[in-house]
């Protein structure tokens, strides 16, 4: 049809497109520089491209051109990243009101429900975050460790076979966070009695949020139809289970969040829905699986890829605990190498490469030259696998070395400097749960068996994933440990 129209009607329908679509917005005379110069194409759409191709490389690319302030075109939206610790603080000393959550991850209200977290008023969301800050407590964070090891040393007798072998390490602690984040936040009726059908759903649900969802959540996709019959199935599948607590309170130890939550009353005096306990059970896994399981995953490959940290590993397991009794939270805190390899691994593969906010009022960022503003309505992003992989702020910041965080070192006390964790007001609730599931599962692994990758070299990083895992052969060989 286009082949019909004048050559000049043609034009005017491709640059208006151009103004609508793809021209970025002004920022102002004091606004960080904006990058047009991209080597995939020129201008924006160029710009585009890259950052879709591979953004990591791409925002190291204009730190080593710009440094830690600049803005890149995103369609007619702009995108400002603070690269570096000092740029970094105003990002996480920043509050709603000055840059905001909500208006970047409000997508995720179709997978978590309405009134969860990101669609949640600011008031409900504060006693959201209030129960599960309560489920992260000390307290229950003991309780929590001999469930995991019990879920742990079951799964190790059925799926690591006789004295060795061999396993893929991503998919077995895929399966194994789930399994343990389910019997410490749902709680032992659910985990054993519903938990099948809550993985099934589970997985629609995370199959559920692509690419597309960020800018179309509701588009008419199969994955979509399914992760929204998934989410109205797992409120059926809970509203039972609620209703069960209520009548029946003493039928549960109480420690677990569901019950937490279950608990929740607001401060407008209305009690939590059963959609929105469920909808912030769905938060909680998401926030946790990707993350222990990925995590969890890089930290035994790296140890695994240096025999001298991995035999530091047992001797450090050896000396805490022997190899026959049984853990306890005090037991994990005293093991230093193990949490430190563990804050190594996130530090060079962090599982989410962006963290963004939406400027909700002009923004100054100082520099050594001048004072930028980040005007309005501008996008303002981290990168933490850009930012943790600083020369200046990290020695040797390719190599895993997780004495960098050890005494007369501490690399990561640079205000700012380390994200594993996010950090400020919006830092991450349950990253002690995470060390704890964590470490809890892999001091069992390693008294019980040294691994050995079969793969010639590490799996590369998936940078084309929504949240970053390996990328290739994860297999290892495992061998019986020796008394």
């Amino acid at each position: 049809m286009l082949d019909f129209l004048p050559l000049y009607v043609l034009g005017g329908i491709l640059l208006g497109l151009y103004f609508l679509f793809l021209r970025p917005r002004r920022g102002g005379k004091d606004a960080p520089p904006l990058v047009l110069n991209s080597p995939a194409l020129p201008g924006p759409l160029g710009m585009a491209f890259e950052f879709g191709k591979s953004p990591v490389k791409m925002i190291r690319r204009c730190y080593d051109l710009y440094g830690g302030v600049f803005t890149v075109p995103l369609g007619p939206k702009r995108l400002t990243m603070l690269v570096g610790p000092d740029y970094q603080q105003v990002f996480f000393k920043a509050n709603d009101d000055t840059l905001s959550q909500n208006e970047v991850y409000n997508f995720m209200k179709w997978v978590f429900g309405p009134g969860v977290v990101y669609d949640a008023t600011r008031k409900n969301r504060q006693s959201q975050f209030q129960s599960i800050t309560s489920g992260m407590r000390v307290t229950s964070l003991k309780s929590y460790v001999s469930k995991i090891e019990r879920e742990t040393r079951v799964y190790l007798k059925e799926h690591f076979v006789g004295d060795e072998g061999e396993i893929d390490l991503f998919k077995a602690l895929s399966e194994l966070t789930i399994l343990t984040a389910s019997r410490c936040l749902h709680g032992d009726d659910v985990r054993e009695k519903l938990f099948k059908e809550v993985s099934e759903l589970y997985h629609d649900l995370d199959q559920g949020l692509t690419p597309l969802t960020v800018f179309w959540p509701n588009a008419p996709t199969e994955n979509h139809r399914r992760r929204d019959k998934a989410r109205k199935e797992m409120v059926k599948l809970f509203s039972k289970v609620i209703a069960e607590r209520r009548e029946n309170p003493n039928k549960t130890d109480g420690l677990d969040l569901l019950q937490n939550f279950i608990d929740i009353k607001y401060k407008d005096g209305t009690i939590i829905t059963d959609e929105q306990v469920t909808g912030l059970l769905i938060s909680l896994l998401f926030a946790g699986q990707h993350t222990s399981c990925i995590t969890s995953t890089w930290t035994s490959l790296f140890i695994a890829n240096d025999p001298s940290i991995m035999q530091r590993i047992f001797q450090e397991q050896d000396k805490v605990l022997k190899r026959d009794g049984d853990l306890s939270y005090d037991h994990l805190s005293n093991m230093e190498l193990l949490h430190n390899c563990m804050r190594e691994a996130l530090r060079l593969c962090p599982p989410l490469i962006l963290l963004i906010r939406l400027a909700m009022v002009d923004v100054p960022v100082k520099t050594a030259d001048k004072t930028y503003i980040i005007p309005k309505g501008d996008m303002v992003g981290i990168a933490p696998s850009v930012g943790m992989r600083l020369g200046d702020v990290f020695k040797n910041p390719d190599l895993f070395d997780p004495d960098r965080f050890g005494e007369g070192r501490e690399e990561h006390k640079i205000p700012y400097a380390y994200m594993g964790f996010g950090g400020g007001m919006h830092s991450c609730m349950g990253q002690n749960f995470a060390f704890v599931q964590v470490k809890t599962i892999l001091s069992i692994l390693f008294r019980e068996f040294e691994i050995e990758r079969i793969a010639p070299k590490m799996p590369e990083i998936n940078y084309e994933a929504m949240v970053v895992g390996p990328k290739g052969d994860c297999r290892v060989r495992y061998k019986k440990r020796k008394c």
